[in-house]
């Protein structure tokens, strides 16, 4: 098969679909490679690498025109979606509940698009969004530690604390693999760490796994909470939906000025009422008082280390796209089935339907 790998091109996005060495798998083979020139350069990966490894490289439109099998990291930008047409499969993060204008647009293109974030396992959970909400997860409170500092616009307060001062309280909304991650690097901060999931199941094996220092909390109680939290991490997922909101603005009222908001979930519309997507350009907005922090894609900022770790997850599902044809695919594995949500010029997965059609999508 003719594989493509676009160059990404939302606004500092440094990824790139494949690495030279899962290029190097596909071509031993025997399937064709076209690689977009420079498109690996913002993970480290010159283009000398990807023809060491056996693909051509190629002009912008020309990775469209030459593949079958389009694989990209984020989803396609409205002029990407003119490129592609029936002939092609998409495989790719896609997050449509959040951008409506995209999902009829890849309907209009005719093309099959299959998403990973909504690609399951054998044994439960999303395998191809696991890696990037680790990385998100970790990052975010990174960036939220970062936006506490009074010259990004926070209210001064290190994170650990210091000698007679209390650590930061920390509030981390989901116990799923993001906010368990984050969970993780805030406690190695020595902050003050509490996680709120619906479920008592979430709850304890989340405490069991990081110690006694954890606090847990059911999400009843998120009002009360939020009002002496410093960093406020939404990792809530609906697989394929919309995020729940579970902020409401007028709890920001209570935080104290310059408390940080950072939202995990904006690719799926986000947790937070006040929540809008923003750029590594421009990471944060401030509301009430409040700093935002609302990257649609986190992990582009740490490419190298986020390529590796998605290609280590979704090389299997391109070798076997390429192998057999995505039909063949999905028949042998529901799994990557589940993946599917564009196909015949219309949205075929049933959270994604349910979501945009609930948003006037």
């Amino acid at each position: 098969m003719r594989v493509g790998i676009p160059k990404e091109i939302k606004t500092l996005e440094s990824r790139v679909g494949l690495s030279p060495e899962s290029v190097r798998s596909l071509s031993a083979s025997g399937h064709e490679v076209f690689v977009e020139t420079q498109a690996g350069v913002g993970s480290g990966f010159p283009d000398a690498d990807y023809v060491a490894a056996g693909a051509q490289i190629v002009p912008a439109a020309a990775v469209f025109t030459c593949a079958e099998l389009i694989v990209k990291v984020k989803e396609p930008q409205l002029h990407e979606c003119k490129l592609l047409g029936p002939q092609h499969v998409l495989f790719t993060y896609l997050h449509l509940a959040a951008v409506p204008d995209i999902a009829r647009a890849l309907c209009h293109s005719g093309c099959t698009a299959i998403a990973y974030e909504t690609v399951t396992a054998p044994e439960g959970g999303l395998p191809l969004l696991r890696p990037m909400s680790a990385v998100a997860g970790r990052l975010a409170v990174q960036a939220g530690a970062t936006a506490l500092q009074k010259s990004q616009g926070g209210s001064g307060i290190l994170i650990s604390g210091a000698a007679g001062m209390a650590p930061a309280r920390v509030l981390i909304l989901g116990a799923g693999v993001a906010g368990s991650n984050a969970a993780t690097v805030a406690l190695g901060l020595q902050a003050d760490v509490t996680v709120v999931d619906r479920t008592q199941k979430n709850r304890e094996r989340v405490a069991a796994e990081l110690g006694a220092d954890l606090k847990t909390a059911a999400p009843e109680q998120i009002p009360e909470l939020v009002i002496d939290a410093d960093l406020i991490v939404g990792a809530a997922l609906v697989a394929g939906g919309t995020a729940p909101k579970l902020v409401a603005r007028d709890m920001l009222q209570h935080m104290r000025p310059g408390s940080v908001l950072v939202d995990i979930s904006i690719d799926q519309g986000g947790c937070f009422e006040t929540s809008r997507p923003t750029t590594l350009a421009e990471p944060t907005f401030v509301i009430d008082g409040i700093v935002h922090y609302c990257v649609t894609n986190m992990p582009g900022d740490v490419p190298r280390t986020s390529t590796y770790a998605l290609n280590h997850a979704t090389l299997p599902f391109v070798q076997a796209l390429a192998n057999d044809g995505w039909e063949q695919a999905c028949q042998d594995d529901p799994h990557l089935a589940n993946g599917l949500n564009v196909r015949g010029g219309e949205i075929c997965h049933p959270a994604v339907v349910e979501a945009l059609q609930s948003g006037g999508g």
